[in-house]
């Protein structure tokens, strides 16, 4: 019972915390959390760990994703423009 109190507890904390973090770092931070919570869990009661440890991974990963996805935006309004200033086939 203990445990379930702490866990929610902890649970309000994070989300707390999280309110000035951007959305993506929130998203990725959430889902990591929920993995590394249960993965800590199965391992031996690690629950807090793993939360704290997969809350950090998800962040890193999403801002990896965002920052790929926003390269790869660049480069396709890149081509567009180029596209645009091309001249006109004969």
């Amino acid at each position: 019972m203990i445990m379930k109190i702490r866990s929610a507890t902890l649970s309000l904390a994070l989300l707390l915390s999280m309110a000035s973090v951007s959305t993506v770092s929130q998203a990725g931070c959430l889902k990591g959390a929920v993995v590394g919570g249960v993965a800590g869990h199965v391992a031996g009661k690690h629950s807090v760990a793993g939360a704290a440890v997969g809350c950090a991974v998800g962040h890193h990963m999403s801002k990896k994703k965002a920052r790929e996805q926003a390269a790869a935006d660049a480069r396709a309004r890149e081509q567009q423009r180029q596209a645009n200033n091309a001249p006109p086939r004969r």
